[in-house]
């Protein structure tokens, strides 16, 4: 079998096997082999696209005698730091030393003193634990990791007197831009919201200073639910439910210390989890019934193959702290993907009654099967070394899955099995949001409802540029090949934004009766949702039991992995002739000229220098024309082209000669950035970020920036303060104004 036979001639597929999880040159049956462990029972499973790991391990098993560090486990929790400079910055080197072996992170951030409070420092008081979020999002994205960026969970309580800046913060698009944020809420807040009741937050020192914030309860949630919907930040984390729906509840040595990057992980200080997935479309036969003896064969399968893989990557840990957690608690991480495609097959609607009946079947077999084959290990290898039988049983979790009825055998026989040899693992189950092994496989991501019936993916971390690419969903294909159109699909095949959100989150709640971890799953609202509605989704998420959610408006402030219409599709090839602009300004006593050449409107590359008449001959009257490029026996050059009054086409050959080589290279970076669709106004900074010895490079760069600041929208806010009164500038003309106290800068 070829890789092109296994993904189906798939070009983005192919491409996620071959620069993600491929090594080097190696086979498709190499990498099976290497995937696998040499366990043909688990190699089999991952051929027939039933189960997948995790892509730390598709990526790196077996590649421990090659002098790579690089860990297994997808995410990790790093000890919260502890109030103290020494320990903030200790946290931030177990984040850094984290990423450069692959692995994502959470931190909490809750013990951190609020801002205000007395230091026994020269500072008298301290800034707060908001102002470290920055330090530990620029770790974040200054450790690289082949292309793949650092991931990184910040967390704080409800009770923190700094909650409301938590917050607000990323309404700063230039604030903790590497890092995702999420609030932990209690019952007691929720509670209070409803009944529209005060909350004090509060914070003790360790020299005894409290600090103490009387708020009331609804504006917060209120201020929660305008932000995620203005920003798509910060996310809830229902933190009772999160610490009570598991089988460590009534473990006196456990305690959550946060979450990882996605949240569908809750784990201890140095906690980590190995991830797998099962491929629920690939259990439903010919007859379009679920094959519930098949998923039971591959659960146990995938149960053992998580096992092996954490014992052999048991020295891959990047922290002593992370290798100790792991070996007392072996947690792993089973979830499901292909949910959306099982369901089309079913001719089932996603969200229905019939889908949660469906689900709940599903749910069920999965804890289950999990629990029995964990039992089954613990009887051959031994509990995990923490494991309490007094503790799992009487958890709320174990005991939902008893049935009362006294025939149900299976409860009662795996209730004994526990009793009698224990569970190998502390936990099974979770929901990840499997977004490229998914893609890969060519089946809809996690739990999730498919996106769009086609849509374009932008992706920075298969290449080492920008690439967009236009992906139709593979079950919406096979659909049209048996005769249905795009447009007369059946009524049961539905996308993210069609589903409501009140059957969205049923859905949730039907899967996380019965996983013991959490489920990391983003409801996609239109433009026009409300900040009413996303305040609903927030409540009828606690009230129907979820441990967090996650909530996506289209066409909020902050972008996303996945678009439907990018900016410039076709970024990265550039069309024989292009609309241009032409811009004269002057750059101190100089005359300037810019040529920018636009697709769609939007400024696409750029050409700027000193307007010499003997080198540019073109009538002051001429402001647009076309950018042409040419390759010829002289090689390549750029042409510009216009129009003049008598209708006569003239042509001015080779733009580039207005550059030396130095700025050629600098222009070429630029326009790469303008290529990407990157804002305009983040070029803009990027531009201004640049510092040069020489001063006609300086010079050079602001005339750049000035041209390209005449096509940024007025009214976007600049990243640039008023010297005059510090408000941030805004856009105008292309120039920067202060509304508060009227400051003008151009240029």
């Amino acid at each position: 079998m070829t890789v092109e036979q296994w993904l189906n001639n798939d070009e983005l597929a192919i491409t996620i096997w071959k620069n993600k999880y491929r090594f080097e040159d190696e086979s498709l049956d190499d990498w099976f082999k290497r995937v696998s462990g040499g366990n043909e029972i688990v190699e089999e499973q991952i051929r027939a696209k039933k189960f997948i790991f995790g892509g730390r391990i598709l990526a790196n098993r077996g590649l421990s005698d090659k002098n790579r560090k690089i860990t297994y486990s997808n995410c990790y929790v790093v000890a919260p730091p502890k109030d103290n400079l020494e320990s903030i910055f200790d946290c931030g080197a177990k984040l850094a030393r984290t990423f450069s072996y692959g692995g994502g992170c959470g931190i909490d951030i809750s013990n951190l003193r609020p801002s205000g409070a007395k230091v026994s420092n020269a500072a008298k008081t301290t800034s707060g634990a908001v102002s470290f979020m920055d330090f530990y999002s620029y770790i974040t994205g200054l450790i690289g990791q082949s292309g793949r960026r650092g991931a990184l969970m910040i967390s704080i309580s409800c009770d923190h007197p700094d909650l409301e800046e938590f917050i607000e913060i990323k309404s700063d698009l230039d604030k903790v831009t590497k890092a995702n944020i999420s609030v932990r809420v209690s019952d007691k807040f929720m509670e209070a919201v409803v009944k529209g009741e005060t909350l004090i937050l509060k914070f003790v020192t360790d020299t005894g200073e409290t600090i103490t914030k009387e708020v009331e309860a609804y504006p917060i949630f209120r201020k929660l639910a305008q932000m995620n919907w203005d920003y798509a930040e910060p996310g809830i984390l229902f933190w009772d439910r999160i610490t009570s729906w598991n089988l460590l509840s009534n473990n006196k040595e456990f305690s959550y210390a946060g979450v990882n990057p996605c949240a569908e992980e809750p784990l201890p200080a140095g906690g980590s989890c190995l991830l797998g997935s099962i491929n629920l479309a690939e259990f439903v036969t010919k007859e379009r019934k679920l094959d519930l003896s098949s998923l039971r064969e591959t659960i146990q399968v995938a149960v053992i193959a998580l096992n092996e893989v954490l014992d052999e990557g048991l020295p891959l840990h990047p922290l002593q702290e992370q290798r100790d957690s792991v070996a007392e608690w072996r947690q792993i991480g089973l979830g499901v993907m292909g949910l959306a495609d099982m369901l089309i097959k079913l001719r089932v609607k996603y969200g229905s009654t019939t889908s949660r009946s469906i689900l709940e079947s599903i749910g069920h077999e999965l804890i289950m099967t999990a629990l029995e084959t964990s039992s089954i290990l613990a009887a051959n290898c031994g509990p995990y070394p923490k494991f309490n039988r007094d503790y799992v049983i009487r958890t709320p979790f174990f005991k939902n899955l008893d049935s009362g009825d006294m025939n149900d055998l299976r409860f009662q026989s795996l209730h004994d099995d526990i009793c009698k040899y224990g569970l190998r693992n502390s936990q099974l189950l979770t929901c990840a949001p499997t977004g490229s092994i998914a893609t890969m496989l060519g089946v809809s991501t996690g739990c999730e409802p498919i996106f769009a019936t086609s849509y374009t993916r932008k992706t920075e971390s298969l290449v080492n540029e920008e690439k967009y690419y236009k992906v139709y969903t593979p079950i919406i294909k096979k659909l049209i090949d048996e005769g249905f159109s795009e447009e007369t699909l059946p009524e049961y095949v539905v996308t993210s934004e069609q589903i409501p959100y009140r059957e969205r989150i049923k859905v949730q709640a039907t899967l996380q009766k019965f996983i013991d971890a959490s489920i990391s799953s983003t409801i996609n609202l239109p433009e026009s949702a409300t900040i009413d509605d996303v305040e609903t989704i927030y409540r009828l998420a606690w009230e129907e039991g979820l441990k967090g959610v996650t909530v996506y408006r289209s066409g909020c402030k902050r972008g996303a992995v996945l678009s439907k219409n990018p900016v410039i599709k076709e970024c990265l090839k550039r069309p024989e002739s292009v609309e241009a602009k032409l811009i004269r300004f002057k750059n101190g006593s100089e005359n300037w000229i810019a040529f920018v050449g636009l697709i769609d409107g939007r400024p696409y590359e750029i050409f700027t220098g000193i307007n010499n008449i003997e080198d540019f001959p073109i009538p002051t009257s001429i402001t647009e024309g076309e950018i042409i490029k040419v390759k010829d026996s002289l090689g390549k050059r750029y042409d510009f082209q216009y129009t003049d009054k008598y209708g006569y086409t003239n042509r001015l050959g080779g733009l580039s000669r207005i550059f030396n080589q130095e700025y050629w290279n600098y222009a070429k970076l630029i326009s790469a950035l303008l290529r990407g669709g990157i804002e305009l106004d983040k070029v803009v900074k990027i531009i201004d970020g640049m510092h040069f010895e020489s001063d006609t490079l300086n010079t050079w760069k602001n005339g750049v920036k000035r041209a390209i600041k005449t096509f940024i929208v007025d009214g976007v806010t600049s990243h640039e303060v008023c010297p005059d009164c510090g408000e941030h500038l805004i856009y105008e003309g292309g120039c920067t104004i202060c509304k508060n106290c009227g400051f003008s800068k151009c240029g």
